[in-house]
């Protein structure tokens, strides 16, 4: 189940900077579509219509990525909460594991 859990956080994490990137991405390509609607030839045009097309699909695609990231975190975040329900010792043995192992590092100090 953890290995499960973990994985499931590492491809969140990994949805999540595809997001920024992506997002990133966006912003430069408008800022580039706006800069190029001033040198407006035909042929311009034609290639701004294109890429502002191809935007308003990667901007929905990306809509959907973040939704499908969300179902996902919501989805781990149940099975770990139904975990914890139905093993409780178990998850109480781990919270003071990670105290204690915690509590050494502070004392280290």
């Amino acid at each position: 189940m953890e290995e499960t859990t973990s994985a499931n956080v590492a491809m969140a994490d990994a949805s999540a900077a595809i997001s920024v990137d992506l997002k990133s991405v966006i912003r430069d390509i408008q800022t580039l579509l706006k800069a190029a609607a001033s040198n407006g030839t035909e042929l311009a045009g034609s290639a701004r219509e294109q890429l502002e097309n191809a935007l308003l699909k990667l901007q929905a695609r990306l809509v959907e990525v973040e939704k499908a990231a969300a179902a996902r975190a919501t989805e781990v975040g149940k099975a770990a909460d139904t975990y914890v329900r139905e093993n409780p010792w178990y998850a109480v043995g781990a919270a003071a594991g990670i105290g204690l192992v915690v509590g050494l590092l502070i004392s280290r100090r």
